[in-house]
């Protein structure tokens, strides 16, 4: 299937995809001419921080369309994308299941503000993949998602503490810009101005993969720690597995201390495995955030848990969370699409190779330029980091070098392959990425590394 869809600049005729533009051929006078007239009337020309390239430098590529693996910019250059939305596009720019319920769905009414059985449908899937998950309720944002989680493991408990580790980035509500990763820590901002203090007071801050920085905080605050609120497989310092029993630990030591277990799995949830990373690794939750994946593209979030948890939201319980968009049934159809999807045989396999070859060819090509690269992988998700030592928390990640990554960024871009703008991001395959994804990654690779070391 190929796409034609007019681009609104006035004056650029989008052309057909082609194999990834080379540097030789590449322009980009277009996309800067946006950018200039971006930055008239949105803040920094981007409505999201991280997509104005200040950690790489130069200008962002604005995106006209995409279709499987590739995307097209404003100036008609062709990239394999290995952002994929920051995550949800697990099947792919434009699948056609997808675009087929999203028309079908916006035929029949865009928004009702009222209950639509879409909402039940996805509301099924989740709860039947997800053990932990005996009730969710369906958000517009990953943000929306986590605030939620947290208010309702306070009055759960009747505890005020939250702890979060640093470099795990959860959303942008106040209480959670404390040692964030993703967007603040690519733009250097330790927190963020507006927060007040007071709201802040209550968010402890623990090490990543160190069961003795949890342990004691909850030596000194344990009887008022609500949540511990984990990426349980951070993607927002760059891919950090969790260590061996870290994970497990964090399970036994809210039990002992009557605090919930919060997993963030906005990112990894259905792209880490079927049941997320709390299914590959074992361990039940007493709250799960979800979002990205379940709305294939679309606004989503979610945020599920026990049912005796989740029956202290409103209605049903004294905890208020509303959203007028909630459920919209566009997304609910199109997480609904992208999650059947990846119940086919055979599928989550196919990522995970995937994304296993795709962090194996930067070992590999690296090794061959003599440059030091660590990388990881799970499930559909991989990264890298341009360090000499293996990275397991925040730390070590703010020791990378982000000036090479920011060369080894451009250098890919200039040859065809679209990479997260970040050295404090995961890269993501769908299942469109094949052979030919790999062998054009493959040389971009070898000749970037080349270009750089």
């Amino acid at each position: 299937m190929r796409m034609e869809l007019p681009v609104d600049d006035g004056n650029t005729v989008v052309t057909p995809m082609t194999e990834p533009a080379r540097e030789a051929s590449m322009r980009t006078e277009t996309s800067a001419r946006l950018f200039a007239r971006a930055k008239q009337s949105i803040p920094g020309g981007v409505n999201s921080p991280v997509r104005a390239f200040r950690a790489v430098g130069g200008d962002p590529r604005f995106i006209v369309r995409g279709e499987g693996a590739r995307i097209v910019d404003a100036d008609g250059n062709t990239y394999i994308d290995y952002v994929l939305s920051w995550g949800p596009l697990v099947l792919g720019h434009a699948h056609p299941a997808v675009v087929k319920a999203i028309i079908a769905a916006a035929r029949d009414g865009t928004s009702f503000g009222a209950p639509c059985t879409a909402e039940i449908e996805l509301a099924e899937r989740i709860c039947a993949a997800v053990p932990s998950i005996e009730k969710v309720r369906v958000v517009n944002s990953g943000t929306e998602a986590v605030m939620s989680a947290i208010r309702l493991a306070r009055a759960f408990t009747g505890r005020n503490h939250i702890i979060k580790f640093a470099g795990c980035y959860h959303g942008h509500a106040d209480p959670l810009l404390v040692q964030a990763g993703s967007g603040v820590a690519t733009l250097s901002l330790p927190d963020s101005p507006g927060v007040p203090a007071a709201t802040v007071a209550h968010t402890l801050v623990a090490q990543y993969n160190d069961p003795r920085s949890v342990e004691a905080l909850f030596e000194r605050y344990g009887d008022d720690i609500a949540a511990v609120l984990v990426e349980p497989v951070a993607g927002n310092m760059g891919l950090v597995l969790p260590a061996d029993g870290f994970l497990a630990g964090l399970r036994a030591i809210t039990r002992d201390y009557g605090s919930l277990l919060v997993f963030d799995e906005v990112m990894t949830g259905f792209r880490v495995s079927a049941s997320g990373a709390q299914g590959r690794f074992g361990i039940d939750p007493d709250i799960t955030t979800l979002g990205k994946v379940i709305g294939g593209g679309l606004p989503v979030g979610a945020f599920g848990g026990r049912r005796e948890i989740m029956d202290m939201i409103a209605p049903d319980g004294p905890v208020y969370q509303a959203g007028t968009l909630s459920g919209n049934p566009l997304a609910m159809r199109a997480g609904i699409a992208t999650l059947d999807g990846l119940a086919v045989a055979g599928v989550q396999e196919q990522l995970e190779a995937a994304a296993r070859e795709t962090a194996g060819v930067l070992v590999e090509e690296a090794a061959r330029a003599g440059v030091s690269i660590q990388t990881a992988s799970i499930g559909s998700m991989f990264g890298f980091f341009f360090s000499e030592e293996a990275v397991h928390d925040w730390p070590a990640a703010e020791r990378t070098d982000r000036k090479r990554h920011a060369a080894f960024f451009h250098a890919m871009l200039r040859r065809g392959i679209y990479l997260a703008p970040s050295a404090f991001e995961a890269g993501f395959v769908s299942v469109a990425h094949g052979e030919a994804e790999l062998s054009a990654f493959r040389l971009a690779a070898a000749e970037a590394f080349a270009h750089i070391a």
